[in-house]
């Protein structure tokens, strides 16, 4: 899979971990487990998704691991 999907779409607008949270009212840990699986994104509430893709400036498809 490469990169997870806050690495692809953060690298592409410079964000940080920190910026992406406080951008996105996601908290930091959220993101944390996100990125590195112990939590499955797949399962986040869609107003997690949402405000995430919106920060990122995608669709929420893009941050969903298939």
């Amino acid at each position: 899979f490469g990169k997870s999907w806050r690495c692809r779409g953060c690298v592409a607008r410079g964000l940080s971990q920190r910026e992406l949270a406080d951008l996105s009212s996601v908290s930091i840990r959220n993101i944390q487990m996100y990125e590195q699986r112990q939590n499955d994104i797949n399962k986040a509430q869609i107003d997690i998704l949402r405000r995430l893709a919106k920060v990122l400036g995608c669709r929420i498809e893009s941050i969903l691991e298939y």
